[in-house]
């Protein structure tokens, strides 16, 4: 090197800032980039992207490598410099050099191709995938003896190497991702995906119909009365019971029913026969959406009666109540408010039924009512005002006020609630 020219070695001084230049840049464009979507990319077929995926999945491969021709790129780029500053025969040209070989690797070695790889990753790291791949062949060997040393020394110190942890996402992260794609998902798909996340923090108690809402057929009740409510129910299937809700016969398909009204054949007899053919569903309180949607899916079933520690019966939960979780309220009127228990009155007041389910209230109206207590409308009011109102009593929750309308069965039925104008902070 001594006897090299002065025009190659500074030749050579460039190449070395640029190899510094490529190591700094792509670095940062690896450790950057979408994994998955160069995941994305390589199933759909391109090979760099295969390339780049394989080499991001051993990250010490490339790193070492990385690390060995930055190491060496540095230390000649000085010694060159060094020896161009001592031929000038000039008094502070070493220290001089030395300053100036600072500043450009700063500037042009770590600085500039580290802001254009982190605006254009994907970009910088499929260019370089290539060149690692050879670069990773090569520095095997030297990686292989730098590696053991190093975890040697780490040894040492009590740290032991374990398994990579991976690229998988956990619930939280995978919210995150969905929450900043912004443009790329629609927002009602975000909100979709959201919602199929949060199936795990749900239970069936958040959406169940509560135990004094569920609507059943009564055979302690005249034949008369009950084919009334037979021809009135909107409902597809209805338990059946005897007396009261805990003594549970079955549950009715209408469409059978309807057959027999319709030929004239059904009696008391033949209804507690049709009912008791379908023996009703009871599953736990507290139990999560996700799994209850999985005991649907496979029991075959679409209605489930929740029960407490003490088999009583506390609510219904259908699958159409946790599919309305994930996809909102289904409605055929595009103009209504997307809730059957939320009646608009005027802008910003609300006629609502009391046993509606709080999650349902804050998710139709992007209200910020308290969940962490009771999980209805009427529970919360009743617990704040820690007595059972009579009409005309108001209340104000945070922002919210509330007006009792209707008092029936120790609960409150219905209440008229008027809305800030802008959306508030959660209620303590």
């Amino acid at each position: 090197m001594a006897a090299a020219s002065v025009p190659l070695l500074i030749i050579t001084l460039l190449w070395l800032l640029a190899i510094i230049a490529f190591s700094s840049g792509t670095e940062v464009a690896m450790l950057s980039v979408n994994r998955y979507r160069i995941r994305h990319r390589a199933q759909a077929g391109q090979s760099t992207a295969r390339l780049l995926d394989r080499l991001l999945r051993k990250p010490e491969d490339w790193l070492g490598a990385n690390l060995v021709i930055v190491a060496a790129a540095n230390v000649f780029a000085s010694a060159i410099a060094t020896l161009l500053a001592q031929r000038t025969g000039y008094r502070w040209a070493v220290p001089a050099t030395g300053a100036l070989l600072t500043l450009a690797v700063i500037v042009f070695g770590e600085l500039t191709p580290k802001i254009y790889a982190a605006a254009h990753p994907e970009t910088s790291a499929l260019r370089a995938a290539r060149v690692y791949r050879v670069l990773v062949f090569v520095a095997r060997p030297l990686l292989s003896v730098t590696n053991g040393i190093a975890y040697g020394l780490l040894r040492t110190f009590g740290v032991v190497k374990t398994a990579p942890a991976g690229q998988l996402l956990g619930t939280e992260e995978l919210r995150t991702a969905v929450a900043e794609a912004g443009p790329m998902i629609p927002a009602r798909h975000r909100q979709m995906l959201l919602s199929i996340l949060d199936l795990g923090q749900i239970t069936v108690n958040d959406i169940m119909i509560p135990r004094q809402e569920i609507a059943g057929i009564d055979l302690a009740q005249s034949w008369d009365e009950v084919l009334e409510q037979l021809e009135r129910t909107p409902h597809t299937r209805v338990p059946v019971y005897d007396g009261e809700l805990d003594n549970l016969l079955g549950v009715l398909h209408m469409k059978r029913i309807a057959h027999e009204l319709v030929r004239g054949t059904l009696t008391r007899e033949r209804l507690l026969e049709m009912a008791r053919a379908r023996e009703p569903y009871f599953i736990p309180e507290g139990t999560a959406l996700n799994v209850q949607l999985a005991h649907f899916q496979r029991n075959r079933r679409r209605m489930a009666f929740v029960v407490n520690e003490y088999g009583d019966i506390e609510g219904l939960v259908t699958l159409e109540d946790i599919l309305e979780e994930i996809v909102g309220e289904f409605t055929t009127d595009a103009a209504t408010i997307s809730h059957r228990d939320i009646h608009p009155e005027q802008p910003g007041v609300y006629i609502i039924n009391g046993g509606a389910t709080l999650r349902a209230v804050n998710r139709a109206l992007q209200w910020q009512l308290p969940t962490d207590g009771p999980k209805t409308l009427n529970g919360l009011l009743l617990e704040r005002l820690e007595t059972i109102p009579s009409p005309g009593t108001t209340l104000k929750v945070g922002p919210y006020l509330f007006e009792v309308l209707q008092i029936a069965d120790n609960a409150i039925k219905t209440v008229r609630v008027r809305a800030p104008a802008a959306p508030s902070e959660p209620i303590p």
